[in-house]
């Protein structure tokens, strides 16, 4: 086969393989129990430092809670899953509860994220707020404000994506969600395929789609440079949950693991 032609059959195949959502086996993640497999980054402390309980199980669910914080001082924390995936699906049912902790920022009301593609918690510095990585970010509205507000947007700690056919640099874009309020459980599904495309699913419908994820851009500090190298592509990356201020519960975490498939419709 002719390279030109084998790169137009492996370009057209991956399109036809993300224009469906694929038919695997989901693998739990959060086993419900405990947090074993999951490695805790709050800024400020040492790698699995998991000052005042910020992350911890409860009835079965995992929960970011804040009940030791006088005052919040920009402590944000990232809980992440050990084993980085390439091509994957991650799933994630959240629930915002309770109040924000004590002088969190405003724009972090009801507000956390699933971080894909991102840096090895080990990698980040001790007085990093994120990591570097893709941010899926959940939303929630209260129920006395009719405004609406979108879940499962896209920010860019670090990186940058392709979409419209254009580098997109700007930090954070909305999603075509609905508005989801008080403490109504959601479900948000990610769907990552190496550095070609990544869509976000909420609920069952597609929300946002962009392509070529790669290293780039700001708002992320605190980190090695050695890290941050600009224009590299993601290609893999390890999946955390954020702590941004405001209590969140997860009752399921979970991953389907397309290498295998993506490989063999790569012969």
């Amino acid at each position: 086969m002719k390279p030109y032609f084998l790169l137009f059959f492996l370009a057209f195949g991956q399109f036809c393989f993300a224009q469906s959502k694929p038919q695997g086996k989901w693998k739990p993640i959060f086993n419900g129990k405990n947090l074993k497999g999951w490695d805790v980054k709050i800024r400020g402390y040492a790698l699995n430092e998991n000052f005042g309980n910020t992350f911890r199980v409860v009835d079965g669910k995992m929960q970011v809670n804040y009940e030791a914080y006088t005052d919040f001082k920009e402590q944000f924390g990232h809980i992440f899953y050990k084993k980085p995936y390439s091509h994957y699906i991650v799933a994630a049912e959240y629930r915002f509860i309770g109040q924000q902790a004590p002088k969190g920022p405003d724009w972090a009301f009801r507000n956390s994220g699933i971080m894909v593609h991102g840096q090895p918690a080990a990698t980040m510095g001790k007085d990093q707020d994120f990591p570097i990585s893709i941010e899926v970010q959940l939303l929630g509205q209260d129920v006395n404000i009719k405004a609406p507000r979108t879940t499962a947007n896209l920010c860019t700690p670090g990186t940058n994506v392709v979409m419209n056919g254009k580098l997109f640099t700007p930090h954070c874009t909305n999603s075509k969600s609905k508005t989801y309020y008080g403490d109504e459980w959601v479900r948000v599904e990610v769907m990552v395929l190496g550095d070609s495309i990544i869509k976000h699913i909420v609920n069952g419908d597609t929300v946002l789609t962009y392509y070529k994820p790669q290293i780039g851009g700001g708002t992320v500090s605190g980190f090695d440079p050695a890290v941050k190298k600009d224009g590299q592509m993601l290609t893999s990356g390890t999946i955390s949950l954020q702590s941004e201020s405001h209590p969140v519960e997860f009752r399921k975490v979970e991953v389907m693991d397309l290498e295998k498939y993506y490989r063999k419709k790569k012969k």
